[in-house]
Parts: structure tokens; C-alpha cells; sequence
């Protein structure tokens, strides 16, 4: 173990996003998806049949070869200061091909607290910006890339499979592969290599059009607005757990270091100015996620009154953008027009694959966080982001609240009405029955007759050899196969509850099953330790339903990576 402390937008090209399959098109899984995009202006038909390559290499059946070469007294300091977040110079070869002078730092929240305050570990995710020190420079088209340690998550699949459910279900996922790290010739460990949603997601993903947000209340959960909301006995002391205690720059608006990666570099800037609920949790304070507009519950007409949202623009916005979703918030709210201002069927394709895996680090718990807001001629949508807690790694209570988490109820800590963007579409008859139907495509073309099974098995072939020789990781080789044989379990009981929902024989909604709990899958067989077991914030364990505490050791548990802000500022002068 190694010791001390580490967008112009449009491309007027076609775009091909190769998503290659793993197992085969029987079993639904892993399939291969291409999307192409073209566009005519003034492009010749050469022009035309280009691609952007970064998307191959992104090949999700095969583990990426990724080096760093580095400056090593550099590195060094970078990981002694790993929690300023300042970025170094390195070169950076990704399958052959090297990218020199990119900008590399390490990245995250309280998770990358974690690993800094472990002397034993220097194990952090990783945040590669190609254009840091060359302007326009990128990989093949893409810009910004993220490395994920794998911090919670013993057997290393959860964030592959939750995205990968995602592209299998017709989400705009960003693209993942595994990552076989060196650095300076020496083994560092495998990752998740994960495109980050910016410029290159915009241009590959969306044709270019539209906006990004990221949103995020993080700076609002100081104890005095945070309350005591997971029914715990007191508050987190600061600067231990919910990202409070380095956030000291204006805004709740991240480390100094983060300024430079802040809010986009506006047209004009003037508008960047500031039912029926879950299983257990208390709901007060800044933690449901309910303030400056994360929530997305519309409040008022006011862009300051959304600064969650529009703070953390990742592209380029006006006030005119702003208004746009503030606009589609409040019919959203309302009810009215909805798929005027919502893309229905994105959205509830996205809460059928987000539901399946249960990560309740994210808009369905009182976090209110973890995903991107993306608005395009006035209808919004949302994105999919860290999922490394999925599977019942966050508020899980008991395994068989996991299992059973309640279709059209599946929160924590907040009620339906918090919730907006799914409560209002549920409470359309054929919006809810077409969310149903999702779930079914879900649960017959990837967990039926022993698909996700089958899946694991073929993830488990491609990496087990590189776990097993993982120079940091944060769990024995054994912990991993007991992890990865916990995983397929709870899948498949996962997948067996859902269906059990959808056909009635097992209430759908959490009264309901409170009410008929003889009717519910028996998870028991079920631990959910192993799955997480020795790593740093295996999830506030009795989340459903208890207090918030780590099983294993009492210790209040990690709040997921800080929102990483538009790399398009003008206050970032590196570019």
C-alpha cells in the first residue's frame, strides 16, 4: 500500500457512441448501442463521416490501459494536499494514445477526506482535464474525464452496472470502462473511467444543444440548517461528514481551488447572483435537499431563488436560459403542460433504471443531489451521476428494504411532494403506467432467467485478475468475491420484488407494503456488509428506518463526490 497523502460545443460531425456488448444480445445486457448525429453546415461528406473517437476507446468489455507520468515530487505534494484540490501537470497515456500537459487532481468529497485522513491509503478518484494547460486540447474529442476509486464498493461493479442499466433503458448515460492505472511505470489500481457530463458528454450525447446543471445544496448543510434530519442523536461535528468542513468560500460554493471550475462562463452573468414519503428519517433543514432549488419544487420567479441549480451550470448560461427552467419548474409543480416542459419519457426511463438499483445518495433521499439537470427549448430532463452507493450502499436499513424499496414510493427522508419530477409524473395514469413498463423491459432484458447473473459472471471474468493484483485496494481479494457473490443475490431478489410490484402480488407503495409486509420478498439471506465491508463510509446503514450510523464501526457515513462545477468560467485564466 502506498503511504502519505492524490467545450467550440458543436463538432459539426457525425457522432458515433460505441457502446459495445459483453454478453450477448440474449441477454440483454451489455448490448451494443451506436447513436449517430449528423449536421450539414458548410462540412464537407468527409467532414461528416467523422467521429468522435474518445467513444470507442470507451469500450466497456475490455479494462482501459491508463498511465500517468508525472513529476514525481509533484505527485507527491498533490496527494499530501490532496484536499485543495489543485491540479498538477502530467502526461497521460490512455490505450496507446498519449495527451501531454493535462491537468490531473484529486477529486470528490467527503470521500476524498477519507482517504486523506488514512495514512494507509493514497487511493483517491481522479479528475483528468485535458484543456487545463493547453487550450482545446482534448482526448480524441472529450475534455473532462473522471477516475472513480471504488471508495464503498467491494465488488467493484455497482457504479458500472447502475450505468450501464441506464444505456440499456435508452438513458443518456456517460460513458464507462474499466481502468487499469499506472503511474510513473509503478501499478496504482483499478477504476471506473467515467466521461465526464460537459462539453464532450454535450456534443457526443446531445448534438451540442441544450444546458447543463449540476444541481447541489452541499453548501447549505451547516449544522444550523442541517437540523438533526437522519435521526441521529446529534448533528455530524464539522468537518467529519455531509461535506460541511471545507467549504469555507463564499456561496457553499467548494474550496477556493474549485473557483476557477465554477459557474459558466455566462453570456451574462447576471443572473449568477447566490403524498406519500420514505421509510423513516426526520425531514428538517438544509439535508432534504429542499432549498435553493435542488429539489426542483418551484418557489418563486426569482433565478436567486435557484442558486443550487443555476450556481452550477456546467455550459454556458444567460438569465434567459434561467428563466427557461424556472419557467418549466413551476408547470412542473403545477401539473400543467408537462410534456411541454418536461421530457417525460427521458425522465421516466431514467427513474425506472435509477429506482432498479436503489442509490438513495442522490434526488430520492434527502440529499437531493447526485444527478444533472439538463434543460433543451424549455423541456427539463435529468442525467445520471455517482452511483458507487447504489445497490443499498446509502440509507439502506435492512437488506430487505433494499430489495423491496417501493416502486411508486421509492424515497428516503422526504415525501413525494419534495419530489416534484417524479411525484408529478406518477400521478399521471399513462406516465406511471409507461414508468411500469420501463421497470418490466428492465427487469425481462437484463435480471430474467439469470441474466444479471450472467453479467456479473462476465464482469467478474474481464476483472478478477486486475482486483486480485490491485496495488491499493481497499479490500482483500476474498471481501471482493464474497462482495460480488452478495451483489448477484440482491439483484436478482431486487429484480424478483419489482416484478412482484408490478404484477400486485406486492404493494408498490410504502404504506402499502408497511401494511402487508408477509407479502414481501425475504431478503435475509442478504448482507449487505460484504458488499461494502472494510471500506471508508460503507453508507449510513439503517437508513429505511433508523438511525443513520455505518453498521460496522458508528460512524457517521460519507456524503457522495461535490458537485464538480463548469470548467467554462471566466475566472478559469488556464484556458
Amino acid at each position: 500500500m502506498i503511504n502519505n497523502k492524490w467545450r467550440n460545443v458543436m463538432t459539426t460531425t457525425v457522432i458515433a457512441s460505441m457502446l459495445l456488448a459483453a454478453c450477448s444480445n440474449e441477454s440483454g445486457a451489455l448490448q451494443t448501442t451506436t447513436t449517430t448525429t449528423t449536421t450539414t453546415e458548410n462540412q464537407s461528406t468527409q467532414d461528416q463521416t467523422k467521429t468522435v473517437d474518445y467513444a470507442q476507446n470507451f469500450n466497456k468489455t475490455e479494462v482501459m490501459s491508463f498511465s500517468i507520468d508525472v513529476d514525481e515530487d509533484a505527485w507527491q505534494e498533490m496527494l499530501d494536499t490532496a484536499t485543495e484540490e489543485n491540479y498538477i501537470k502530467a502526461n497521460v497515456t490512455i490505450n496507446g494514445t498519449t495527451i501531454e500537459n493535462v491537468g490531473i487532481r484529486a477529486k470528490g468529497n467527503s470521500s476524498l477526506r477519507q482517504v486523506a485522513q488514512d495514512d494507509s491509503t493514497d487511493r483517491y478518484s481522479f479528475k483528468i482535464k485535458f484543456d487545463k494547460y493547453v487550450k482545446g486540447q482534448t482526448w480524441n474529442g472529450l475534455d473532462k474525464m473522471v477516475v472513480n476509486n471504488m471508495i464503498s464498493d467491494a465488488s467493484y461493479m455497482k457504479e458500472y452496472l447502475s450505468y450501464d442499466i441506464m444505456s440499456y433503458i435508452g438513458v443518456d448515460a456517460p460513458l464507462f470502462s474499466f481502468a487499469n492505472i499506472n503511474v510513473n511505470g509503478k501499478a496504482w489500481g483499478l477504476y471506473l473511467a467515467v466521461e465526464d457530463i460537459d462539453s464532450g458528454y454535450l456534443a457526443r450525447a446531445k448534438n451540442g444543444e441544450g444546458e447543463i446543471y449540476k444541481p447541489n445544496n452541499d453548501g447549505n448543510m451547516g449544522a444550523d440548517g442541517m437540523g438533526n434530519p437522519m435521526g441521529m442523536g446529534n448533528p455530524p461535528a464539522e468537518g467529519e461528514a455531509f461535506g460541511m468542513g471545507d467549504r469555507q468560500s463564499p456561496e457553499g460554493m467548494g474550496p477556493p481551488s474549485d473557483q476557477g471550475e465554477g459557474t459558466g462562463d455566462a453570456k451574462s452573468q447576471t443572473a449568477n447572483t447566490g403524498g406519500e414519503g420514505g421509510r423513516g428519517f426526520g425531514r428538517g433543514g438544509g439535508m432534504n435537499g429542499g432549498t435553493n432549488g435542488v429539489s426542483l419544487v418551484y418557489t418563486d420567479d426569482k433565478v436567486s431563488s435557484y442558486s443550487g441549480i443555476f450556481d452550477n451550470a456546467r455550459t454556458k448560461t444567460t438569465e434567459e436560459d434561467e428563466q427557461r427552467v424556472i419557467e418549466a419548474l413551476k408547470n412542473l409543480n403545477a401539473g400543467t403542460d408537462l410534456e411541454k416542459y418536461v421530457d417525460v419519457d427521458a425522465v421516466l426511463k431514467y427513474f425506472a433504471a435509477h429506482n432498479m438499483v436503489v442509490n438513495m445518495d442522490s434526488y430520492t433521499s434527502n440529499m437531493g443531489h447526485n444527478y444533472y439537470l439538463y434543460e433543451n427549448n424549455g423541456k427539463i430532463s435529468m442525467l445520471p451521476w455517482d452511483y458507487n452507493m447504489a445497490f443499498g450502499g446509502f440509507q439502506a436499513g435492512s437488506a430487505s428494504d433494499v430489495v423491496n424499496l417501493a416502486i411508486d414510493t421509492p424515497l428516503s427522508g422526504v415525501t413525494m411532494e419534495e419530489r416534484p419530477i417524479l411525484s408529478k409524473l406518477l400521478e399521471v395514469p399513462e406516465y406511471k403506467a409507461k414508468y411500469h413498463e420501463y421497470l418490466q423491459q428492465i427487469v425481462d432484458g437484463y435480471f430474467a432467467n439469470g441474466k444479471f447473473e450472467q453479467t456479473v459472471e462476465t464482469l467478474n471474468n474481464l476483472i478478477t485478475d486486475y482486483v486480485k493484483n490491485d496495488a491499493t485496494a481497499f479490500v482483500t481479494y476474498d471481501k471482493y468475491k464474497e462482495a460480488v457473490a452478495e451483489l448477484t443475490k440482491l439483484g436478482t431478489l431486487r429484480a424478483e420484488s419489482i416484478q412482484g410490484q408490478l404484477d400486485g402480488t406486492i404493494p408498490s407503495t410504502t404504506e402499502g407494503q408497511k401494511a402487508s409486509a408477509d407479502k414481501l420478498i425475504d431478503a435475509s439471506s442478504v448482507d449487505l456488509n460484504k458488499l461494502g465491508d472494510g471500506l471508508k463510509g460503507n453508507g449510513m446503514r439503517g437508513g429505511f428506518g433508523g438511525p443513520g450510523f455505518n453498521r460496522n464501526s458508528g460512524n457517521q457515513n460519507q456524503q457522495s463526490e461535490k458537485t464538480e462545477q463548469s470548467d467554462t468560467s471566466k475566472s478559469d485564466t488556464s484556458q
